[in-house]
């Protein structure tokens, strides 16, 4: 596949009239709330962006927004939009991905796709950067961002299955409106404001009352297994991403009222005897990841703090009880699932593409 010329932004000895442009990004899906995201995890890291396309349906084209100082206007998603962009970030369902990026990748941009829709394809890399990214170097045009309960397990387990081979991991997520998107988020917020004045909510977005309750992840159930969408990406994606198809997992999915951040309870087994100290001394220098262990004050990782970080903060380790051989740990983390479960975790894959292209 044919690149442009900014992935060798990096080559040395260039002549003046060599030098590269600075890439053109397209956001796919700018309105929502990881569009949002998007556009300011650009502005936060630097990243070099000669011309910020903002695209959203027809609904919300002509609507302005501000980047760096300059007014956006967002223009209608079409075929014709990719025209001149070298990195487009989707983030407007599969549908739309199944569609779009296939008719961005044949004008010419890599694709960054936050979405369910490539993320199995074995011709498709799927990225965590702190993990394999060296699979960027793979794609043929689309790199897949992971589900964001995926990432927010993988990357502090990650190191530790480099130590020593986790074998089986048990999963309990605790997944915030966020990861149903703005739409979600407003709804939890209308919901709490009408319940604590008495009133009745009818739910809109989510499936069941979401003030004051939590309920099984609002994906679809397989009949034959019982388990949703959501657990079935977290076990799919984690062999995948290990490039592990051995290894065990079992999860369950839960929605609660919590704007933003998702938390998990996690247990894994080792193949070989692993202490509590010898995780913390791994984690302790783990990219992405931020220990948040304090039994004196009992604090532990909480989504107000998670909040707005990119790390994936990790506390309450200890031993299972359940496994006398040693081999099992427990634990509990937190993510932002608008940053590193999303937006920032895609920016990262897109600001390797130039080292990546190049090795």
């Amino acid at each position: 596949m044919k690149v442009r010329g900014f992935f060798y932004a990096q080559i040395p000895d260039r002549r003046p009239e060599d030098v590269p442009h600075d890439p053109t990004i397209a956001i796919v899906g700018v309105t929502g709330a990881v569009g949002a995201e998007f556009i300011a995890t650009l502005d936060r890291r630097n990243v070099p962006v000669g011309r910020l396309k903002a695209l959203a349906s027809a609904r919300s084209a002509g609507q302005t927004l501000t980047f760096r100082g300059q007014t956006i206007v967002i223009e209608e998603l079409t075929e014709r939009s990719f025209e001149g962009v070298d990195i487009a970030l989707f983030s407007a369902g599969s549908g739309i991905s199944k569609t779009f990026a296939p008719i961005a990748v044949r004008s010419g941009a890599v694709v960054v796709d936050n979405s369910s829709a490539f993320r199995t394809d074995p011709n498709v890399p799927l990225v965590i950067p702190e993990i394999n990214a060296r699979r960027i170097r793979d794609h043929k045009g689309i790199i897949a961002n992971p589900n964001c309960a995926a990432i927010t397990a993988l990357v502090p387990l990650w190191p530790i299955h480099q130590k020593n081979r986790i074998k089986r991991v048990i999963i309990s997520t605790y997944q915030a409106a966020s990861g149903a998107g703005a739409a979600a988020m407003d709804e939890l917020v209308q919901s709490t404001r009408a319940n604590l004045n008495g009133q009745v909510y009818a739910p809109k977005v989510m499936p069941h009352p979401f003030a004051f309750n939590l309920f099984s992840h609002n994906t679809a159930i397989d009949p034959d297994t019982g388990y949703n969408d959501e657990e079935t990406k977290v076990i799919n994606e984690t062999r995948k991403i290990f490039e592990d198809e051995g290894i065990a997992i079992g999860v369950t999915c839960v929605r609660v009222p919590v704007l933003r951040a998702h938390c998990e309870a996690i247990t894994f087994e080792c193949e070989k005897p692993i202490s509590e100290d010898e995780v913390r001394r791994i984690l302790a220098t783990a990219p992405g990841v931020r220990l948040v262990d304090d039994r004196a004050k009992n604090h532990f990782p909480m989504p107000v703090d998670a909040s707005g970080q990119d790390d994936v903060l990790v506390g309450r380790i200890r031993k299972d009880l359940s496994d006398p051989s040693g081999h099992s740990i427990a634990m509990f983390v937190a993510a932002d699932q608008l940053l590193k479960g999303a937006a920032l975790n895609a920016v990262q894959i897109a600001e390797l593409l130039p080292e990546r292209a190049m090795a």
